[in-house]
């Protein structure tokens, strides 16, 4: 290699490490800034209202409704079940797992969706008009509105500590980032980027004293509204067609001049989001493609700049040699800590050899990732978008983003 081909290698290896040191030392910054739920708050004085959407959830819902009737802390709590059209007896398991619990109740759907909505917006859409018209106890709708999905785990005191969280920071809408769990290889790979993605991009704390809607964090498996907010927006009206409505309706929330923020919630919340490669696979390849603002263009420049910084190092420190080689080892060094501290970020405890395994995999990640985001694309434009058997219109509302 010649000297000016040389000098350039290591001018590159240095940029794509130096972008991975930046991004560990974000993650850093997050892990030490972003809130945590207390694990224990104090006990609630207003009315709380859980939603829970589930489309063919008989297998994970009882869990759930079984946390829920659990909770403390929380006297006038309201727990509202929706099935979805389910063909799989989620309505059963639900009234099962209830037991005839007076403050639950289970509603059903039945048919598609009104057109120009997604399936999860239109059933969250009824949960919350059935809260607002039968609020718990005091004939009023409730003062908190709560968003979970049904594969959420909950801790005893998670709801009590997330209001509370909800009303100290006063806020409009809160989004408990859960822990996310993974078992195959598969989960182990793609999962721990959804919170690495953020903690190693974004200032959460100063973002989240603002309104500006591009630097929001949102999770729609576990979100807890102030019902005035939610409501003084249309609710999930505005984002009927979104794909990716937990985003959009924080987003929408700041464009209106209203608080938004995560916390992370720790041993107290918990999901494992897919189970296996397929599913896996189809539940990111519904929504991949409307990241980076929905375009191709977009997608082509984040996933430029993710193997600059993430697979040219590594592969700098396995063929380099001299500086090209340590600055490669610096940058991957730097990948692997960066994914590390995002975990503990996430799980507020130290990291399991599972986690220590996916880290040191994270150029594999990165690969994986992007190439759901490629199939996602494709299924856009083959107008193939589907989740749980419905067709997904490749519409989106980007302005919303």
């Amino acid at each position: 290699m010649s000297p000016v081909a040389r000098n350039r290698c290591v001018r590159a290896v240095q940029v794509g490490s130096a972008l991975a040191v930046a991004g560990a030392v974000l993650s850093a910054w997050n892990r030490c800034t972003v809130p945590r739920l207390s694990r224990t708050p104090p006990a609630l004085t207003e009315a709380v209202t859980v939603c829970v959407p589930a489309r063919d959830e008989a297998r994970r819902l009882p869990a759930l409704i079984g946390d829920l009737r659990a909770q403390t802390g929380i006297p006038l709590l309201r727990v509202l079940v929706l099935d979805d059209d389910s063909s799989d007896g989620t309505a059963e398991a639900a009234r099962r797992a209830i037991d005839g619990d007076p403050r639950c109740a289970v509603l059903t759907t039945t048919g598609a969706p009104p057109p120009g909505w997604t399936g999860k917006a239109a059933a969250c859409r009824v949960l919350a008009e059935h809260a607002f018209g039968t609020g718990p106890d005091t004939g009023r709708a409730p003062g908190v509105l709560v968003f979970l999905d049904a594969d959420v785990r909950l801790a005893p005191a998670a709801l009590a500590a997330a209001v509370t969280q909800l009303r100290a920071r006063r806020l409009t809408l809160l989004t408990a980032w859960p822990r996310q769990r993974a078992h195959t290889l598969a989960e182990l790979l793609v999962q721990p980027l959804l919170c690495w993605s953020w903690a190693a991009t974004l200032p959460v704390a100063l973002a989240d004293r603002g309104t500006r809607p591009s630097t929001v964090v949102a999770c729609g498996q576990f979100l807890v509204f102030d019902t005035s907010g939610y409501r003084a927006i249309g609710g999930h009206i505005p984002v009927a067609a979104a794909v990716t409505e937990d985003l959009a309706l924080a987003r929408a929330l700041r464009r209106a001049g209203h608080r938004t923020a995560v916390a992370a919630a720790g041993e107290l919340a918990a999901t494992r989001m897919y189970c296996g490669a397929a599913e896996l696979a189809g539940g990111y390849r519904r929504w991949l493609w409307s990241a980076y603002s929905g375009t191709v263009s977009g997608g082509l420049a984040v996933a430029g700049a993710a193997a600059w910084a993430y697979w040219l190092p590594p592969l700098a420190a396995v063929l380099g040699r001299g500086r090209i080689r340590r600055y490669g080892i610096l940058g991957y060094v730097a990948a692997v800590s960066g994914r590390l501290l995002a975990r503990d970020l996430e799980t507020g405890r130290p990291p399991a050899a599972t986690d220590l395994l996916s880290a040191a995999a994270h150029p594999l990640s990165v690969g994986a990732y992007l190439t759901l985001w490629g199939w996602s694309q494709l299924d856009r434009y083959r107008n193939a978008l589907t989740w749980k058997g419905r067709p997904l219109s490749p519409l989106q509302e980007l302005d919303s983003r």
